[in-house]
């Protein structure tokens, strides 16, 4: 992992996340802007002026810890017993591991899909 840093904002994971195989966009509770995979969320940004202030997704369990222990990461609230992290403002994660955390979240959620619904979505022969 990477050094603490101040990001002005996840718009660069709000665009990867747009753009991963089967996902849906929407906009929960008023000001969460919400991706899904088969209608299974796998990445939450809170808006603030329209852009993204904080981004929540699924991590592998045993990561976890380690990555609640990042400064700038902390159990994802409400989500948290399911093993969902948020990454705030100023984080200790590098771009490219949000990244690759991101992405992970997409395939976690997606591996829980039925067979089915993952060829529906082309995430699967």
């Amino acid at each position: 992992m990477a050094r603490q840093r101040q990001a002005p904002d996840f718009e660069p994971q709000r665009a990867l996340a747009a753009t991963l195989p089967g996902a849906s966009e929407d906009v929960k509770w008023g000001a969460d802007l919400v991706y899904s995979v088969g209608s299974r969320m796998f990445c939450v940004f809170l808006l603030e002026g329209g852009r993204a202030a904080n981004c929540s997704f699924k991590v592998d369990d045993d990561r976890f810890l380690e990555l609640t222990g990042v400064p700038g990461v902390i159990p994802a609230p409400y989500l948290a017993r399911a093993k969902w992290v948020q990454v705030g403002r100023a984080h200790g994660l590098a771009g490219t591991d949000l990244d690759q955390l991101v992405r992970r979240s997409h395939a976690l959620v997606a591996a829980r899909l039925t067979k089915k619904l993952q060829r529906e979505l082309g995430l699967a022969p």
